[in-house]
């Protein structure tokens, strides 16, 4: 057994995130569920969440947060917010998009998918000209970034066309939401969700989804599940501060510190610097390599960019995962179908000195691997 170290590796992926020492701190203490400290904490939460996305409770949204990954709250939006003769149209250029798809077969919702390769953003026009055409279509879904590749989606502009068609909107903002400003009101967005672990930075346990609470309502008698219906969660909120089922009480904890450390650092303006300037180092380090992101600089994110293999036979995921690994820094393995990548992450309690650090294991590694390199 390896002895334990001072320090855990950090993690360049797009969550769960390498978090502060403050929010893991955070979690050494146990909090009773039913106790009016831990439901006055819930509610700080929600009304925090609120302020992230510049938006009120006296502009008409609502906060609902719900245990379970990123993913438990998009498809509990789809169980609870289509109705019985609804239709979805889906937006998909990667693996979130597909898997929006495969939440809506499952429950057995009619829909459409408008499909663009994954380097190429969603269309409006063609969202637009979908819609002209199926006036069954009631919702509009999609992911802001596509962690796939990295890849930033329209969504200001898909929400224009929703809203012109008059649709509800959905965007799967999980890896965007804290560090991209995002307009509620502007983009037209009816529900918005991600989770604790991405970029507010802190851990897996729940998700959270942000609505007009006028949509919301409207749900009433729509919901396929009992445990996702996110109407009668929220009612399970305003009765008695409470979640219906047990809450992920150590994760609320460290997401009450990891908020407060997001409004230290100037909001998702002040973060979103913080990730420019960890994204720009690696981009700048990666070409020392002879290594450029696989993506146009138009249309990538900040959040995590993709890396094509470098072309080598000495060149194999699973030895150069190991090395870099092994020099404490985990890297993210790439789902691309048509190109072989890895991915890196900018987001977390990371900054630009440890992006300078993880290309110097990279050269490394890929140097003991007898990759051949630039100069």
């Amino acid at each position: 057994m390896p002895l334990p170290t001072a320090k855990d590796k950090l993690l360049f992926t797009p969550g769960p995130l390498t978090t502060s020492l403050d929010v893991k701190q955070a979690m050494l203490h146990d909090a009773g569920s039913w106790h009016h400290e831990f439901n006055a904490k819930v509610a700080g939460i929600r009304n925090a969440l609120l302020g992230v996305a510049g938006v009120s409770r006296d502009a008409g949204w609502e906060c609902v947060l719900l245990q379970g990954s990123g993913t438990f709250g998009v498809e509990a939006v789809f169980l609870t917010g289509v109705p019985p003769s609804g239709k979805v149209a889906i937006l998909s250029n990667g693996a979130y998009g597909e898997r929006m798809v495969l939440m809506l077969q499952h429950a057995r919702i009619p829909h459409v998918v408008l499909r663009t390769p994954e380097d190429v953003p969603n269309d409006p026009r063609a969202l637009d000209e979908l819609l002209a055409l199926d006036p069954d279509i009631t919702h509009v879904a999609a992911v802001h970034c596509e962690t796939t590749t990295g890849i930033l989606n329209p969504i200001a502009e898909l929400g224009a066309v929703a809203r012109r068609h008059r649709k509800t909107y959905v965007v799967d903002a999980m890896s965007s939401f804290g560090a991209y400003p995002i307009d509620l009101e502007a983009c037209g967005i009816d529900y918005i969700i991600s989770s604790a672990n991405k970029c507010i930075e802190g851990v897996p346990g729940f998700s959270f989804i942000l609505c007009r609470r006028a949509v919301l309502l409207a749900t009433e008698g729509w919901a396929r599940s009992l445990s996702m219906n996110l109407l009668d969660q929220l009612r399970g909120f305003e009765k008695n501060g409470q979640f219906r089922y047990t809450p992920p009480t150590h994760a609320l904890l460290a997401f009450e510190r990891a908020l407060a450390e997001l409004a230290m650092e100037g909001g998702p303006a002040g973060r979103a610097r913080r990730y420019q300037e960890n994204h720009a180092a690696l981009i700048q380090g990666m070409a020392s390599l002879g290594l450029p992101p696989y993506l146009r600089p138009e249309v990538q994110s900040h959040i995590i960019t993709s890396f094509a293999y470098p072309v080598s036979p000495a060149f194999q995921w699973p030895d150069f995962y190991a090395r870099v690994a092994e020099k404490g820094f985990l890297l993210y393995p790439g789902k691309i179908s048509k190109a072989d990548t890895f991915r890196i992450g900018n987001i977390g309690r990371l900054f630009p000195s440890d992006m300078r650090a993880v290309v110097h294991a990279i050269r490394e590694a890929l140097t003991e691997m007898g990759v051949p390199l630039p100069g």
